[in-house]
């Protein structure tokens, strides 16, 4: 008998010797008149024992059966002998058991089974700093956390990527992609598919990295200069979208906690298809895991509506997600970019722009166009020019060591000869020098 029933039994003796009434025993045992009248009937016809539960010591009624506990034991231990659940925890375990083989446990409870069994060891959660709670927003695309992630996602079974993510503050709502860098080009492949689907967020929320923000110089001089916008900045900026940088990785704690599930639960079911490829990474990203996401992780936000705002007519997603760097129109109405050289179609010349900057944009599909007043018109590279070669072919050193006087006679005679050989070749030859060549 616990302390508990020894307390309440005490006071059902002090009812029945009529020392105090039921309506006080109810209020010191925080129960009803109706049922201390009730326990009353009992004890006198079971006894003290009337304060016990009636199932102490049996079987629950809910208790799962032991072949469900049994069975459920044994395939876990299968699997994580076979090296597909050593990894898996009694979460994600129980959900594998639900939906391949029909096994409905708790995760709480198959975590019981498991520490009995010995398959899985107890963890203390550990927090290292506290950060004060910020609420979420109000509405459906008023803020976007975005973020990339470096992760052995094959595990060794192909190449190296990264994922970057995209997910809504209100709803966790997230847009992803596997890509084999984490470039600006990448960065904007994945807000235009954004932008194309959804609209135009009201901000963006992403670290201080240098995709994002340009590294401050003499940031503590007075009249340092501004620093010019990064190729993503100056896309939002085009696009009419706040950006905000976190000043730590707590600050942009939701996409961060995508990320810890997802290199828990991704990482597993890219090993469950087998995936080796980017191509395959992404389908099963796209197709299974994303959809997953959104529909068990996904809130309703506390405002209705949606904060997305369209595409303005006229705006050219083209030219606004693209790599721009300004250049100088050279006298021949051409502009370098990468050591080649772009003429300017003749219909596309106007007046004054010899020697004036504009804008040059590389656009996603590698292409090349240019900025001039409100205008963009494409560049095509020039054709190569073969340069005349006029070096002598190069022949390799001797060996180490100092020559006699006879070896130094032959390398001179040779020298000589290798500069007449050049200068032959050579277009521009004074008229003397042409006629004793021709005799």
């Amino acid at each position: 008998m616990s302390r508990k029933d020894r307390d309440r039994l005490k006071v059902l003796h002090e009812v029945r010797k009529r020392h105090i009434t039921q309506v006080q025993a109810g209020k010191e045992l925080a129960i009803s008149p109706r049922w201390v009248r009730e326990l009353g009937k009992r004890m006198k016809a079971r006894g003290d024992r009337a304060v016990m539960h009636g199932l102490r010591g049996k079987r629950g009624n809910r208790r799962l059966p032991e072949r469900l506990k049994t069975r459920a034991v044994k395939l876990f231990a299968q699997q994580k002998q076979a090296r597909q659940w050593h990894d898996y925890g009694p979460t994600l375990a129980a959900e594998e058991l639900a939906a391949e083989y029909g096994l409905k446990v708790g995760k709480e409870t198959l975590r019981k089974w498991l520490l009995e069994a010995g398959l899985w060891k107890a963890r203390r959660a550990r927090v290292d700093r506290v950060h004060l709670w910020r609420r979420r927003r109000a509405r459906w695309g008023e803020l976007l956390q975005w973020d990339t992630s470096t992760h052995d996602w094959l595990e060794g079974r192909g190449q190296r990527l990264y994922l970057i993510a995209m997910i809504d503050d209100a709803t966790s709502r997230t847009v992803a992609r596997f890509v084999d860098h984490d470039s600006t080009a990448e960065n904007l492949r994945l807000l235009r598919r954004y932008v194309e689907v959804h609209g135009r967020p009201l901000a963006v929320y992403t670290d201080k990295a240098s995709l994002f923000q340009t590294a401050p110089k003499a940031g503590h001089h007075r009249e340092a200069p501004a620093q010019p916008p990064t190729q993503i900045g100056r896309a939002l900026e085009e696009l009419d979208i706040e950006w905000i940088a976190a000043h730590s990785p707590q600050a942009k704690g939701r996409v961060e906690r995508f990320f810890g599930t997802a290199q828990d639960r991704l990482v597993k079911g890219l090993r469950k298809v087998g995936a080796r490829t980017r191509q395959q990474a992404n389908d099963y990203l796209e197709q299974v895991y994303l959809p997953l996401w959104n529909r068990r992780f996904a809130c309703e936000p506390e405002q209705a509506g949606d904060a997305h705002r369209a595409l303005t007519r006229g705006l050219e997603l083209d030219s606004v997600l693209s790599q721009v760097e300004v250049r100088t129109i050279a006298q021949d109405y051409t502009v370098r970019w990468a050591g080649a050289a772009y003429p300017i179609r003749r219909s596309d010349i106007g007046g004054g722009m010899r020697g004036k900057q504009v804008e040059i944009e590389q656009r996603l599909d590698q292409t090349l166009w240019m900025r001039w007043k409100k205008r963009c018109f494409p560049l095509t590279r020039c054709a190569a020019e073969k340069k005349p070669n006029y070096r002598a072919p190069w022949t390799p050193p001797l060996a180490a060591g100092k020559p006699d006087a006879t070896e130094r006679q032959r390398r001179r005679q040779q020298g000589r000869i290798r500069w007449n050989a050049v200068f032959q070749r050579m277009p521009e030859q004074p008229l003397w020098q042409v006629l004793r060549n021709n005799g």
